[in-house]
């Protein structure tokens, strides 16, 4: 290619940079309070200058100056796009309208809407409730649940909980927010893996104590469980029930390490490691390797708390071994006293992009497999089922109870009750509302009293609303809710409620064998209860292509 002699046009802003830096420097000496032209086209210059000899950026040192804007513009590219941009209705990941409504039940405000609906009720995937000529009267919304029927120390849990959000994640002030507000409200609030800080405690609210791979605040120094150290917290008036945590929806099947940089005196004194040294979550747990051996851990743990409730949570992957965990339940007798499924639209500080957008079967889904096998073996009365995944309001809360669960926890909705703007800056440290960092000088700003407060409100007037539309559509407690009342746009011209559109097994259908279901009949019977491994026809197929 012949090379050109003329001067890129791309080098001009570089070119006028040191040009004007040469012309006003000497006129700065005989013109007063012309200093600042030079020391503009100075910074100028230099920026130019490092844009050429860099060598990083090829745009960069193709357009020296110039890709400066270009990188600048796509920084805030997010935002442009959420305050300018963004419809209020797009889901990407919460809309405005999901996130305003939770502002203005936060602040106690006016959450009404005028003119009517801005979403495409005649869009395929519309939803709704049906409501009722007989419409009930309901004295009050705080609707709760009981956990843990067999248990010596039950739970009365509020249908809508704080989900698991470590101190680590969230900053010591958002901590202590939610964990008043949850008492205020007569609420949970799930610590998340990082165990049990002292933001959890000072205000007293009640707690449900996430134990994950790590097994923070109960672990020995090489990481495995210590028994000793799981009594001191798990005994704690403050904590109501114990959750271990098999995998979270939005990075299933994923370890993590906590750089010792970041495990701060705090951190440390909550989950129970060294100061300074890098923490290790593990894939997978060390106490036990079988379904078997996980059934009697949870046995275990629910002695060693002195009766109270222990289930665990987990985000469906491969079905057979969640079956295998059911079938260990039929052989052994021992069972959880809840599950708590946690769908891949799950929220989290970070995580890798195919994790969040590829990776764990989503909320309706999953909940949907959990109940029916619960169902199908006769273990679904015994067992309560909790749900989280995108829940913000009132319908969310009502469409998920439909669909099989007793109750529903919330993430991020919480977060945008104190204050969280969505800025997807949660895994940088730089958090602009104080929710989502440890850096002191951010979180700091964040108001106790009013947050806790704000955390207060969105809970009780969530529960408002659903009280609201429980007496709309004839009910008298969310345990009445069922999939006959949700109804979903299937075409232009056809609607299905959820019994009608989605399978629902009868209660043991599956011991008999009578599902008429591809993932039953495929999966249920080659399900081990001694092993999570995959069933004989699923590694005759890992050894081949050909099928």
């Amino acid at each position: 290619m012949e090379k050109t002699t003329t001067f890129p046009l791309r080098y001009t802003a570089f070119a006028l940079s040191i040009t004007g830096l040469l012309i006003t420097m000497p006129l700065s000496i005989f013109l007063e309070g012309w200093y600042l032209l030079p020391v503009t086209f100075g910074v100028l210059t230099a920026v130019g200058t490092w844009d050429m000899m860099q060598r990083r950026r090829t745009v960069s040192r193709n357009y020296p100056i110039l890709a400066n804007f270009r990188y600048f513009l796509e920084s805030i590219g997010p935002e442009i796009r959420q305050y300018f941009i963004q419809s209020d209705t797009e889901e990407r990941p919460f809309s405005r309208e999901q996130r305003t409504i939770v502002y203005q039940r936060a602040k106690n405000v006016l959450d009404k809407r005028p003119f009517g609906s801005q979403l495409g009720m005649y869009d395929q995937g519309y939803e709704w409730m049906n409501h009722s000529l007989n419409p009930t009267h309901l004295d009050n919304s705080d609707f709760r649940i009981l956990i843990g029927k067999q248990c010596q120390k039950p739970y009365s849990a509020s249908v809508f909980n704080i989900s698991a959000m470590s101190f680590g994640s969230l900053s010591a002030n958002a901590i202590l927010s939610l964990n008043t507000g949850a008492k205020m409200g007569n609420f949970y609030h799930d610590t998340g893996e990082g165990s049990i800080s002292r933001y959890h405690r000072e205000p007293g609210g009640d707690l449900v104590w996430e134990i994950g791979s790590g097994y923070f605040g109960c672990r020995h120094p090489d990481g495995t469980f210590n028994e000793d150290m799981f009594v001191k917290n798990a005994t704690l008036d403050q904590v109501k029930m114990i959750e271990l945590k098999l995998s979270q929806g939005a990075k299933p099947g994923h370890g993590g390490i906590l750089p010792g940089a970041k495990v701060t005196p705090e951190i440390a004194e909550a989950r129970g490691v060294a100061v300074g040294e890098d923490v290790v979550s593990p894939a997978r747990h060390s106490a036990f390797n079988t379904p078997i051996e996980m059934l009697a851990f949870i046995e275990r743990l629910r002695e060693l708390s002195g009766g109270k409730p222990v289930g665990f949570k987990l985000a469906i992957g491969h079905p057979w071994e969640w079956f295998a965990i059911v079938k260990a339940m039929l052989k052994t007798g021992m069972k959880p006293d809840f599950i708590v499924v946690d769908g891949g639209e799950g929220g989290t500080g970070a995580a890798p992009l195919e994790f969040i957008n590829r990776l764990g079967m989503p909320m309706k889904e999953a909940l949907l497999l959990v109940h029916n096998t619960l169902v199908g073996t006769n273990l679904r009365e015994d067992i309560a089922i909790g749900a989280a995944g995108k829940i913000t309001s009132a319908f969310n809360i009502a469409r998920t109870l439909a669909l099989g669960a007793d109750w529903c926890n919330a993430a991020r909705g919480y977060m945008f009750s104190l204050g969280c703007i969505q800025a997807l800056n949660c895994h940088t440290g730089r958090c602009p509302s104080g929710v989502a960092t440890q850096d002191p000088r951010r979180g700091n700003k964040l108001d106790v009293e009013n947050k806790s407060q704000r955390v207060y409100n969105y809970h009780k007037n969530t529960l408002c609303a659903l009280q609201n539309l429980l007496e709309a559509s004839g009910l008298n407690h969310p345990s009445e809710l069922g999939p006959e009342h949700i109804i979903q746009r299937t075409s232009k011209t056809e609607v299905q409620s959820y019994m009608d559109m989605l399978p629902f097994l009868a209660p043991g259908a599956l011991l008999e064998g009578k599902t008429g279901l591809s993932v039953f009949d495929k999966y249920w019977p080659e399900a081990q209860p001694d092993t999570f491994g995959p069933p004989e026809f699923i590694i005759k197929l890992r050894e081949t292509k050909l099928h």
